[in-house]
């Protein structure tokens, strides 16, 4: 499933609140354990083997702690991957 919204900025990245991308990320813990997994992320992001090549630094650069998962506590280093490299522009407010 694509990150899909709404909107779209000037520049052509998708816009969302940060609230919206916490609920479409949620969308993916397929174990519903609060934590997001490099298979559940690789899930989240489409295209294949690219797919693989984003899923494994979005988790490295989101995992602070080093468990090879995504927890709450990390989303904010998960949203910084997804503004560089997803074409994602969340909004904080």
């Amino acid at each position: 499933m694509a990150i899909k919204t709404c909107c779209f900025s000037v520049d052509g990245k998708r816009v969302m609140s940060i609230e919206e991308f916490k609920r479409w990320l949620r969308k993916f813990d397929a174990d519903k354990d609060g934590k997001i997994s490099r298979k559940e992320l690789e899930d989240a992001i489409p295209g294949g083997w690219f797919t693989r090549w984003k899923g494994k630094p979005g988790i490295r650069s989101a995992d602070s702690n080093g468990n090879g998962f995504i927890d709450e506590s990390e989303i904010d280093n998960l949203v910084e991957f997804a503004q560089k490299y997803l074409g994602v522009k969340i909004l904080q407010f």
